[in-house]
């Protein structure tokens, strides 16, 4: 399968860009300026649409930003990222409209607002995993009435509402396309439930069929299909051993101490997801290579997607090649620093995928 696939950026909103790991730049730190220019970046260079990352502990308030940024792009499409826990549902549902209204339509007439739900705890709180991820289907199918135009009576575990259909609503007329990720038993059921898009963080090949076959049977289950997207980073240079050499370099001035430090602030920190990608760092080789193309040194100073796509121009696209053959569809890609990576794979890959805005 080498059809269209949509292919996204991410700007290091949550202060995430460095030079090398572990080493505090401040002219990388998240501010307006560097982390509109990394959007600014993605939309020159041709991508489809730019993950706005969400913590309430570190850099920008995203939702500000998105607000910000939406006047100065005129093609890309955003993925706003929402924290559930932290937002009333009703409200969530009119900021989604309203932002959607700032970004306007793509030349096909679609809307250019994609939203990544993350399943949050209200800060201060902690749930359970089971009633988390129940709490954020609820928020995901609010959203979908509510954004469709359809009076809301609700009544579930979390959220008891009777609204009539709110005035505002986004360009399409109905909720914009739900990206959602997450590994534990729960957070697979959440997402066979009520999400449009399932995202995976790296790992190898053999896994990530496993994993939209166990998801496509759990869509089913609800009378639902899913969509599939890979969240990854990269580096490509004009030659494999340019590109290890640069993996290499981003590691030169980490040491152990401040890469757990770094891990230890993100607030999934322990999570099934971050558990498998500390396993995928252990089982990789000396060079920390898990499979063809696959690095896992990236996990060494980030919670979270942990592994890059590192090669040569060929290289790379022949591994997205054969995600898209498993059935991935989207890629949320970045790379250090950002706006330069992004102009690297702009220039390197890019132009040789077929590729565009992920439809429903």
């Amino acid at each position: 399968m080498n059809g269209q696939c949509e292919v996204s950026w991410f700007s290091a909103l949550c202060d995430d860009d460095y030079e090398f790991l572990g080493v505090s730049d401040p002219m990388l730190q998240s501010s307006w300026a560097h982390c509109r220019d990394i959007v600014l970046q993605a939309e020159s260079g041709g991508f489809d649409n730019i993950l706005l990352p969400s913590g309430y502990a570190l850099g920008l308030d995203t939702t500000v930003f998105a607000a910000a940024i939406a006047p100065l792009l005129h093609k890309m499409r955003l993925l706003w990222a929402v924290r559930t826990g932290e937002d009333w549902p009703p409200q969530l549902a009119r900021r989604i409209a309203t932002l959607d209204r700032i970004l306007g339509a793509n030349s096909s007439g679609q809307g250019r607002l994609t939203v990544n739900i993350i399943s949050s705890d209200l800060p201060g709180e902690t749930l359970a995993s089971a009633p988390r991820y129940q709490r954020t289907v609820e928020v995901m199918k609010i959203l979908k009435i509510m954004l469709s135009g359809e009076h809301l009576k609700f009544d579930g575990e979390f959220y008891q509402l009777d609204l009539a259909p709110p005035r505002m609503t986004t360009l399409s007329g109905k909720c914009p396309p739900l990206y959602f990720g997450g590994l534990s038993p729960a957070a697979r059921d959440a997402a066979a439930q009520a999400a449009d898009v399932y995202l995976m963080w790296p790992d190898t090949m053999p896994v990530v069929r496993e994993i939209i076959a166990d998801m496509t049977a759990r869509a089913a289950t609800y009378g639902r299909t899913l969509k599939f997207g890979y969240r990854a980073h990269v580096i490509v240079r004009d030659t494999e051993e340019e590109a290890r050499a640069y993996a290499d370099r981003l590691l030169s001035k980490l040491d152990a101490p401040t890469g757990d430090a770094i891990r230890a602030k993100s607030l999934d920190s322990a999570s099934v997801g971050v558990t498998r990608q500390a396993e995928l760092r252990s089982n990789a080789s000396d060079d920390g290579f898990v499979e063809d193309q696959l690095w896992t040194g990236i996990g060494r100073a980030r919670s979270g997607c942990g592994a890059a796509i590192v090669g040569d121009p060929d290289q790379v696209l022949a591994k997205l090649r054969a995600y898209q053959a498993e059935g991935i569809e989207a890629f949320i890609l970045s790379g250090y620093p950002h706006a330069a990576e992004a102009d690297l794979f702009a220039r390197h890959v890019l132009p040789r995928l077929a590729h565009g805005p992920l439809v429903l």
